[in-house]
């Protein structure tokens, strides 16, 4: 993998301080008289910018795409608090802040930034770049596109008895905002099959601690999990203007694939899909890794090109 240097920024967001890596892109491949595009990402549920993504920010960076990564409030080594409070509404208003931020580096192509999410941060950014026509590109890595049907998982893999459980830590966390200096009523965010916890179908705890990094921490805020039935991207991803790369893993036991079939269908002629039979962690390391990069460096390859490729779609 690339050994692109990476500097440490910072942007403000809503009084608080999200810190994050920013890689300068290599070569010229990308570049025009305005500059090269950004890639700005962030991470799924409770995750951090040092659990997995790094691997992906280098390998654009080294393709001649600028990177930027960032850690949302309250989590990893931004500021905010209470710590480990994961809200869609605000994860989605720090990836505004970080598009203003990378729009105005020098160097960077402010009509060529791609919104780059994955899992839980894979909805957050059609959310975003529905709201913003002059986002280049969407790469949506086995996303969480429906809330609904994703609470429903949880369901699937572990009865309506677990679901109940999980929901009811969310309700209490949410009561505690009740109570003036309260603290809030965390869970984990990934666990064994059958404990309390945001994740907790097979295999994923495994999966969750082989990315983890120093700064990760296996606790969030429990009103996440009653927030998610709000957090449906579903419901704007036609509205986007822009292509929208959709990666999905045939075995993803946390987000459904179904889900995000049926959201990429309702994005129309705008949506790319690709399928890998791996299940949803795996997409972080190895050759999931490898195959999803591939696919999404020849996406961007096609839509970053300062003379971009004509070229239709695939179909899905």
């Amino acid at each position: 993998m690339s050994g692109a240097e990476r500097c440490d920024v910072s942007f403000a967001s809503h009084g608080e301080t999200c810190a994050a890596w920013f890689l300068e892109a290599e070569g010229d491949a990308f570049a025009s008289h305005r500059g090269r595009p950004c890639v700005v990402m962030a991470h799924g549920v409770g995750g951090t910018r040092d659990a997995g993504l790094l691997p992906f920010a280098e390998a654009y960076a080294e393709a001649g795409i600028n990177a930027l990564l960032f850690d949302y409030r309250c989590f990893g080594d931004s500021s905010g608090e209470p710590r480990q409070l994961g809200i869609p509404s605000r994860h989605r208003a720090d990836y505004v802040a970080a598009i203003a931020f990378a729009r105005s580096q020098e160097g960077v192509d402010a009509d060529r930034i791609v919104l780059w999410g994955t899992s839980w941060s894979g909805g957050h950014v059609v959310y975003a770049a529905s709201e913003d026509p002059r986002i280049a590109a969407v790469i949506s890595q086995t996303p969480d596109l429906d809330g609904l049907r994703t609470l429903d998982q949880i369901r699937r893999y572990a009865g309506v008895g677990q679901l109940a459980r999980v929901s009811a830590h969310g309700v209490r966390d949410q009561l505690t905002r009740l109570r003036p200096g309260a603290a809030p009523h965390t869970i984990p965010i990934v666990a064994p099959p059958g404990q309390a916890a945001a994740i907790s179908s097979e295999g994923s705890e495994a999966g969750y601690l082989e990315i983890a990094g120093p700064t990760w921490r296996n606790s969030i805020c429990a009103r996440a999990v009653t927030l998610e039935a709000q957090n449906r991207a579903i419901t704007r991803i036609d509205r986007l203007e822009c292509p929208i790369l959709v990666l999905i893993g045939l075995r993803d036991s946390v987000a459904p694939p179904g889900q995000a079939r049926t959201a990429a269908r309702r994005a129309g002629a705008r949506a790319e899909l690709r399928e890998y039979d791996i299940p949803h962690f795996d997409v972080y390391v190895g050759e999931g890794r490898e195959r999803s990069l591939s696919d999404q460096l020849e996406f961007l390859g096609r839509h970053l090109s300062p003379a971009p490729s004509r070229a239709a779609s695939r179909p899905i």
